[in-house]
C-alpha cells in the first residue's frame, strides 16, 4: 500500500479497490502467438532473436541454464524461469559469454502445425553434454487503450519476481516444463496457450506490483478515485465525454478533477479521451478490419465525416491511409 494526497491535503491510502480499475483495464489487452519454437540444442550454442519491434518475444527454459543477452545487459535464465520482452528486439540466447550467435531464422526447423516449429541440434552430439531446452515465442502484443505502458515497460520482465506474490503461476511454469521436455501429443497447442497465459501474467503483475516508482499514468491507474474516471472513459469511450461528466465520476468539483487528472497524466481530460479514441480507431481499422463508418458510430461521432476530420487532425492520417497501409 503506498499514499496518496486527498483533496484537502490529507494523506489516504490505496485500498484494494484500486486493482480492480487496473484489471478492468487489462481486459482490453490483447497478447496473442504469431509463432512458436521448441528448441533443444546442445552446448555450446548461441541463438539470436531480432523480434520486430511491435511484437512481444517470450522465452521459456525447460532445461537451462541459458544466457539472456540484450543489448550491453546480461542475464542467467535457470531452468524454470520465463522472461517477457515486450518490446522485442534483438537479443541473444547463449551457453556461454563468448560463443557467437546464429540468427534463428536461419536455423533447420521442423514444422509441427501452423506457426510452430522445432529445432532438434542433439541428435549428433556424442559428448554427453546436457542440451538446452527452451519454447521460445512470437507475440502481437496489443494493450488497446493502456498503450502509454509500453514505453514504460523495462526491456525484460522475469517471472521471477511475481512468484512470491503470485504463487499460482508455479504450477503453469511446471506444466510447460513437462509439454516441453515430453514428446506427447497435443504438446504444440498447450505449449502456446501456457505461454500466453503467463506472458500476460508477466504483464498485470508488474502493472500491479512492480511499475511504482513510475509515477505518472500508472500512479493515476492506482489512485482510486481517478483510476475509476480513467477505467469508466475506457470502459464507454463513445460517451459524450466532458470534463463535469469526468469529474462526477471521481466525485470532485471540475477544477480540482482537472488539475489533478493533468498533474498526473501531463495531458488534459479531453485530450487523453481524444488519444484514447484514436488508437483504438486504428486498432479497429488495421486490425479488426471494422468500416470507418462503424468505428465512427462506436466512438460517438455524429458522422463518419467528422471522424475522419477528428482522426485527421490528431494523428495526421486518413482512416483510409490507416486502412491501405
Amino acid at each position: 500500500m503506498f499514499d496518496q494526497k486527498s483533496e484537502n491535503g490529507a494523506s489516504v491510502g490505496v485500498d484494494a479497490s484500486s486493482s480492480e480499475w487496473i484489471n478492468e483495464l487489462l481486459l482490453g489487452m490483447r497478447l496473442s502467438g504469431v509463432s512458436y519454437r521448441r528448441v533443444q540444442i546442445a552446448p555450446p550454442f548461441g541463438i539470436r532473436f531480432d523480434t520486430d519491434v511491435r511484437c512481444a518475444q517470450f522465452h521459456f527454459v525447460a532445461q537451462g541454464p541459458v544466457l539472456l543477452r540484450l543489448g550491453d545487459s546480461e542475464q542467467v535464465l535457470a531452468s524454470g524461469d520465463a522472461v517477457l520482452l515486450p518490446r522485442g528486439g534483438r537479443h541473444d540466447l547463449l551457453s556461454s559469454p563468448e560463443v557467437q550467435s546464429r540468427d534463428i531464422e536461419q536455423i533447420e526447423a521442423l514444422p509441427l502445425c501452423e506457426d510452430f516449429s522445432c529445432v532438434d541440434e542433439c541428435a549428433d552430439r556424442l559428448d554427453g553434454a546436457p542440451p538446452a531446452r527452451l519454447f521460445s515465442g512470437c507475440m502481437q502484443f496489443d494493450l488497446g487503450g493502456m498503450q502509454p505502458l509500453m514505453t514504460l515497460m523495462p526491456g525484460v520482465m522475469h517471472v521471477g519476481t511475481l512468484l512470491s506474490r503470485y504463487p499460482e503461476m508455479l504450477p503453469m511454469l511446471e506444466a510447460m516444463a513437462r509439454e516441453a521436455s515430453l514428446e506427447r501429443a497435443g504438446a504444440a497447442g498447450i505449449l502456446s496457450r501456457l505461454a500466453d497465459v503467463v506472458a500476460a501474467s508477466i504483464v498485470r503483475g508488474w502493472v500491479e506490483c512492480d511499475c511504482a516508482d513510475i509515477g505518472g499514468w500508472v500512479e493515476a491507474l492506482r489512485d482510486p478515485r481517478l483510476g475509476k474516471v480513467i477505467a469508466a472513459v475506457h470502459r464507454e469511450p463513445g460517451r459524450d465525454w466532458t470534463v463535469a461528466a469526468m469529474a462526477a465520476e471521481m466525485g470532485s468539483s471540475r477544477s480540482v478533477f482537472a488539475e489533478r487528472f493533468r498533474h498526473s497524466l501531463g495531458v488534459s481530460p479531453l485530450g487523453y479521451v481524444t488519444q484514447l479514441r484514436m488508437r483504438l480507431a486504428t486498432q479497429w481499422i488495421a486490425e479488426r478490419q471494422l468500416s470507418i463508418e462503424q468505428v465512427a458510430e462506436r466512438l460517438g461521432y455524429g458522422s463518419q465525416a467528422a471522424f475522419s476530420r477528428a482522426f485527421k487532425r490528431a494523428t495526421g492520417r486518413t482512416p483510409g491511409a490507416v486502412r491501405s497501409h
